[in-house]
């Protein structure tokens, strides 16, 4: 579509933006066909918002099909300044297009606006990182000279990436894969969670109008027996995964079973700070409640658990409870809310057994701690929840919430707290607030975890790798790193004088 006119000239965006509840985006290549539909509902009126066909089998294959032939071609014929130039492009469609594509990221999955063109902004930083590193990523590696011999490591692309992304962060967690994959000089299979369909298709359009050959990047919208299909084909060389542990499960043994390529699997966290006795206090009262209740909470690196020393308990959690209390649940397409509904039907029940579980084995719910609705009866949100003096090996400790509640414990010292926030099965980050850089030094390295942050949390610095332990999942996306998975190496070992 072609850019939006200037703000002086179109509706308010609520206004423009809530025109289209219903949309069938129909792909346009030969040879496809639709097994069925995916339907997505608004989260917040629970009006069906898109329609999009899902493809069958033999279409979807077609497509990975159509994605060699034109990796085998993108691969040869262009250099990385070309590659670079697309990228660039790409991050033109996103900008011109940021409140389309942010309203309809709201409208799919509950995030309010504000947040949504947050996250269209936010991708420019990570493509950006991703360009500037691939020449040092990727460059030949020349080996020390030896007389008569040429040696060398190059580095080939892995042919088509099969890229399965969340609904959470669906723009945001799709570059961490797609832009070094492309780099890297293959060719993406984009399928996104059935909850946040369109933003595929975005990415789909943005390559195409940066000028990349069509089937470069393709939207893929199918079924899970269909991924598995797909997965099983000799033209895909790798994977890269987005998800609940369970399904992160069931891909990897889907690879396993007929295929020697890797994957990255990012899944669940349970993600935990420690405010400790010299910490400044409201700055970290504040940063572990936007940690926790950014998105709703649903993060996979969101604040779920705080240990608080003893010395700061009783203030933060007054503090604490002071700022869920001035939360404002509503429609996300109003700029004055700053909590949206869940996206997903079930999450709500999920967190009510949660809390119940908790309470019943003797936390105490210090607000929240229900479904609800907003002050027009819409909605399906969870009320902001702060939950004290729950038992270590209640559920709400110890299992993914994905939602807007958070445990606080108190601690004695910095090993109790350390301790606990090991204490589960996931290892994504750990937070620090401290005004101490020694003590978060000597801290860090005890944390189980891939990052850990000090006086911050929930933030993802694409020039540091993103990784995980534990049941969190496997593999590196974003830094320098981040392109290990989309190349192999060759070795080059030539005598150059055969007598």
């Amino acid at each position: 579509p072609a850019p939006l006119p200037p703000p002086s000239v179109r509706p308010p965006l609520r206004e423009m933006l809530g025109r289209a509840s219903r949309r069938v985006l129909p792909k346009r290549i030969p040879g496809r066909g639709f097994a069925s539909t995916i339907t997505v509902d608004n989260p917040y009126t629970q009006e069906t918002f898109c329609e999009v066909p899902c493809l069958d089998e033999k279409a979807a294959l077609a497509m990975v099909e159509q994605a060699s032939r034109v990796q085998r071609e993108w691969n040869a014929t262009t250099t990385l300044e070309r590659r670079v130039e697309v990228v660039q492009g790409v991050m033109k469609h996103f900008k011109d297009n940021a409140e389309a594509i942010a309203g309809d990221i709201s409208n799919m999955m509950g995030k309010p606006v504000g947040q949504a063109l947050g996250e269209v902004n936010g991708i420019m930083e990570r493509c950006e990182a991703m360009c500037e590193f691939a020449p040092g990523a990727l460059e030949d590696e020349m080996l020390p000279a030896k007389d008569g011999f040429l040696r060398k490591i190059a580095r080939e692309p892995v042919g088509v990436v099969l890229v399965l992304a969340p609904w959470n962060y669906p723009l945001l967690t799709t570059v961490n894969a797609l832009i070094p994959a492309v780099l890297a000089g293959n060719s993406v299979v984009l399928k996104h969670s059935p909850r946040t369909p369109l933003c595929a298709d975005h990415f789909e359009r943005a390559f195409l109008e940066a000028g990349a050959p069509a089937g470069l990047v393709q939207a893929l919208h199918t079924g899970n027996e269909t991924v598995h299909s797909v997965i099983k084909q000799p033209e895909i060389g790798f994977v890269s995964f987005t998800g609940s542990v369970k399904t992160g499960h069931t891909i990897y043994q889907s690879v396993a079973a007929t295929r020697f390529i890797d994957t990255t699997l990012e899944l669940g966290g349970k993600d935990a700070a420690y405010v400790a006795e010299d910490a400044n206090l409201d700055a970290a009262v504040a940063g572990v409640i936007d940690g926790a209740f950014y998105n709703a909470g649903q993060s996979c690196c969101g604040l779920e658990r705080v240990f608080v020393h003893e010395n700061h308990y009783d203030a933060f959690v007054e503090k604490a409870n002071a700022i869920l209390s001035s939360y404002i649940l509503g429609d996300p397409m109003d700029g004055a809310t700053t909590l949206g509904p869940l996206a997903m039907p079930d999450q709500p029940g999920f967190l009510a057994a949660q809390v119940e579980q908790a309470r019943n084995n003797g936390a105490i719910v210090l607000t929240g701690g229900s479904p609800t609705t907003d002050e027009n009866g819409k909605g399906r949100f969870f009320a902001p929840t702060l939950v004290v003096e729950a038992p270590l090996a209640a559920d709400i400790m110890q299992k993914e919430s994905f939602g807007p509640v958070l445990a606080a414990t108190p601690v004695k010292n910095d090993e109790e707290a350390i301790r606990l926030m090991n204490d589960c099965d996931y290892g994504l980050t750990g937070v620090l607030f401290t005004e101490d850089l020694d003590r978060a030094s000597a801290l860090a390295p005890q944390i189980e975890a891939g990052t850990v942050f000090m006086n911050r949390c929930d933030y993802l610095d694409p020039m540091l790798p993103w990784t995980g332990v534990k049941d969190t999942g496997k593999g590196i996306s974003l830094s320098h790193h981040g392109f290990r998975a989309f190349s192999r190496l060759k070795g080059y070992h030539f005598r150059l004088n055969a007598s």
